[in-house]
């Protein structure tokens, strides 16, 4: 009884169990770690509603951390940024006591903080930093706060020459009151989204390692779940095909009804009246093409206005913000140039043309 109960109570040195606080700390940071890693699973895929609730796991974690130890702050970071980024467009929302701190106002702080854990992504996070800025003033704009997004840009900005001429631009573009330049189409809302994203990709890389998920994987794949959920899915796939072509196919009566209308001379009226109002707003939501598409489909929306001819100051300006920042960079050289309604794939095609009429 006596070598069972020294057994039981840490082995043959007789040694007694770690303290169950230690335990807890260590199970709960594996825990985090893992809830992370499905936030930025769910976050990538747009399933909104798995990462709300891997979300409320992880908020919940981190409520019980008294103190954040020193390996887990980029986890406890990055959290406390996608569940803000996620509300990035309600400005209805509000994490902090100031109401008028936005969700991207807020998760500004939280990218800076993990700006400093690591240094290996300088470009990635001047790019995602920049575009924060830039939507935190956008998305008022886009809900017709003018007056709070030029509050915005005084909170954002210093008095520094390297922050003057972004914040010169967005200042002309909050008194225009048009929310969708060139300028803030560019640098999108999408785009942004994209970018984190990218930023989370490798993230989730680095956290394989996590024990939770080595150890679930082990599981599934000795179990022989992946094959079953494989089939699965492959399963609902065809489901969901014959399903939709089974919606596609006109009913017999959809096709009568369908006739009748257009044979009634106000029937075709109404149909009239609604293809001119989806026009209107196919027109309207032309603007809110992200850089992404731009730069996959061209400009579209340089081709709904009159094409600009480019001045021999532009030239200069965008020669000029080559030799500073490289052929490459078109987003910086667009914010810190002097162009005229221009956007980055303006610069990069006018760079292109200049090439060649070097060259000849």
């Amino acid at each position: 009884m006596a070598e069972a109960a020294e057994s039981s109570s840490g082995g043959a040195g007789g040694s007694s169990s770690p303290p169950p606080a230690e335990v807890e700390a260590v199970a709960a940071g594996w825990m985090l770690e893992f809830a992370c890693y499905c936030m930025c699973r769910h976050f990538g895929e747009g399933c909104a509603a798995e990462f709300r609730r891997w979300g409320n796991v992880a908020q919940a974690l981190i409520n019980g951390v008294s103190k954040i130890p020193t390996h887990q702050k980029k986890v406890v970071y990055l959290c406390q940024f996608l569940i803000r980024i996620a509300k990035g467009k309600n400005l209805e929302c509000h994490f902090e006591n100031d109401k008028r701190i936005s969700p991207l106002e807020s998760a500004l702080p939280f990218w800076t903080l993990l700006e400093r854990e690591e240094n290996k992504l300088e470009k990635l996070h001047e790019d995602i930093r920049l575009l924060i800025q830039i939507q935190i003033v956008a998305v008022h704009m886009e809900n017709g706060y003018f007056r709070e997004a030029a509050e915005v840009l005084e909170r954002l900005y210093t008095d520094s020459d390297s922050d003057k001429p972004l914040r010169v631009k967005l200042a002309t573009v909050i008194r225009s009151k048009d929310p969708y330049v060139p300028l803030l189409q560019s640098f999108s809302y999408d785009l942004l989204i994209s970018k984190v994203k990218s930023y989370i990709e490798l993230f989730m890389k680095e956290t394989e390692t996590n024990f939770l998920i080595q150890a679930a994987t082990k599981q599934v794949e000795s179990n022989g779940l992946g094959a079953t959920t494989l089939q699965n899915k492959t399963v609902n796939v065809e489901d969901d095909k014959r399903n939709l072509e089974t919606k596609q196919r006109p009913h017999l009566g959809q096709k009568h009804r369908v006739s009748s209308v257009l044979q009634n001379n106000s029937g075709v009226k109404e149909i009239k009246r609604l293809d001119n109002w989806k026009n209107r707003l196919y027109k309207k939501l032309g603007g809110l093409n992200s850089l992404q598409n731009v730069e996959t489909h061209g400009d579209a929306l340089a081709s709904g206005r009159r094409r600009q001819r480019w001045t021999y100051k532009e030239d200069l300006e965008l020669k000029s913000g080559i030799r500073k920042f490289g052929v490459g960079n078109w987003a910086k050289i667009l914010v810190h140039g002097d162009f005229n309604n221009r956007t980055s794939v303006m610069l990069k095609d006018r760079w292109r043309t200049l090439c060649r009429i070097e060259q000849d």
